[in-house]
């Protein structure tokens, strides 16, 4: 009972990163289930572990997303040990019915398109491409949470970058050169 009247600090500190915590899972697992189960593993791991495994000198957030990518990671590894005795299920044989808050159909479809597109990414790529580009966290922050070089991090961003442009059909730019519409300086 000690244990959990010491922790208190932190969970107070956990309650205002929930709804950060939970796109972030939702984003990772695409499902809404998977991310709430996902969220209150890490955040029973996150209680259980603080006083051991939490820095001074770090961010509460991103240790609390690198808890959560590790287990994602580690339920995607058990699943696929789980799947292969049996049949797949494939999401593609599910009716896609449109969101009834969006606002214009092409609308609707043109978010699916990129949404389909980052999702068809790599698992490595999608997870940098989430954390840099979607939550705002630095390269270096991002590396911290993915436990990899900053290095690596951009070379995963590169490579979901040059994807994205070839389903897309966007030439990328070169340093020095101006897109369309706009004027060089």
């Amino acid at each position: 009972m000690m244990q959990f009247e010491h922790d208190s600090g932190f969970a107070r500190l956990l309650l205002p990163m929930l709804p950060k915590l939970w796109t972030f899972a939702l984003r990772l697992t695409g499902d809404r289930h998977d991310a709430e189960d996902l969220v209150q593993r890490a955040c029973v791991r996150a209680l259980e572990r603080a006083d051991a495994q939490l820095r001074p000198d770090s961010a509460p957030l991103n240790w609390l997303y690198s808890i959560v990518h590790s287990l994602w990671l580690n339920e995607l590894r058990a699943r696929n040990v789980r799947n292969r005795g049996g049949v797949a299920w494939d999401d593609a044989l599910l009716e896609n019915i449109a969101d009834s808050v969006s606002g214009l159909p092409d609308e609707h479809v043109g978010h699916r398109q990129i949404v389909d597109a980052v999702e068809r990414l790599p698992a490595p790529q999608r997870v940098a491409l989430l954390l840099v580009a979607v939550e705002g966290f630095s390269y270096r922050e991002a590396a911290q949470i993915l436990d990899v070089p900053v290095a690596t991090v951009m070379g995963r961003l590169s490579a979901a970058r040059q994807r994205l442009g070839v389903q897309f059909d966007v030439t990328p730019r070169r340093r020095g050169t101006a897109a369309i519409g706009e004027t060089p300086t």
